[in-house]
């Protein structure tokens, strides 16, 4: 099987905290992982295919506005129709308000934020590759 991987780096704005002190919902990470899962298919099989479940979702660690986060993903078996998939979110860059309003670091460790596997369908008929 061929090695297909994506990876996705974004920054967590304003419009992205739901909660107070800028918390950003969970849920973001999953749709991160979604657009992950979209170039997935679309490397292995030409189509954009569709999210069928996600067997597991572990959030680790609070995501803030301003938090830059990478999210990653890879294809790890498949099946006729079926690719499953596993993906990790990690924080990369934080804000130092403490210190500025537009200070930032880049972390020497990125933080894992959220992991997941899942699996995606891409119908026979929509395969072209």
């Amino acid at each position: 099987m061929a090695t297909y991987k994506s990876t996705i780096r974004l920054r967590m704005s304003a419009h992205d905290a739901h909660y107070g002190g800028n918390l950003v919902d969970g849920a973001r990470m999953l749709q991160l992982f979604g657009d992950v899962a979209t170039e997935l298919l679309i490397q292995r099989d030409g189509d954009e295919g569709l999210f069928k479940a996600y067997d597991m979702v572990e959030f680790i660690a609070p995501v803030y506005a301003g938090d830059y986060i990478e999210a990653t993903g890879e294809i790890v078996s498949e099946g006729n129709t079926s690719r499953k998939m596993k993906f990790e979110a990690r924080k990369i860059i934080a804000p130092r308000t403490d210190i500025s309003a537009s200070a930032a670091d880049v972390l020497e460790e990125p933080i894992v934020v959220c992991r997941a596997t899942g699996t995606c369908v891409t119908p026979k008929n929509c395969q072209r590759k």
